[in-house]
């Protein structure tokens, strides 16, 4: 099982807070087909490897960026403030879920590297949080 479905899997695993938890392939038809709000998107955008630190076969830690964009709808209100009220509740549930969870796939639990706001619009609002999730890649001569 690959780590972003180990993520997706744990953010959906009966106790979740959002009515979509989906993929890269599901967030780029987003403009086509909207899915259920509050929605959480889970893909890696960027791989990062460390130096081989073998002197005969391979073994270089990766560290793997997974975002979660986090898409809410919610246009109660006047102002379009229930969405970041909302917005606020669900980043707390991802960061707890995500943190220090150690997927299958990885070789130490997740952290959190950033969060930022992507879009707000008339009540949608667009979140990305980023976790380092690493592992090694190896290989023996």
């Amino acid at each position: 099982m690959s780590i972003v479905s180990e993520i997706r899997t744990h953010l959906n695993d009966g106790q979740t807070v959002f009515k979509t938890v989906a993929g890269a392939i599901e967030f780029s038809q987003i403009e086509k087909k909207r899915l259920a709000s509050p929605a959480a998107y889970v893909m890696v955008p960027e791989d990062a490897s460390g130096e081989n630190s073998r002197m005969a076969g391979v073994l270089q830690r990766l560290e793997t960026d997974v975002a979660v964009l986090i898409v809410v709808d919610n246009f109660s209100g006047l102002t379009g403030e229930a969405a970041g009220d909302e917005l606020e509740d669900l980043k707390a549930f991802v960061r707890t879920k995500l943190i220090g969870f150690e997927p299958a796939s990885a070789g130490e639990p997740i952290t959190h590297v950033s969060g930022e706001l992507l879009k707000a619009s008339g009540g949608t609002v667009w979140w990305e949080d980023r976790f380092s999730v690493p592992s090694y890649l190896e290989h023996s001569t």
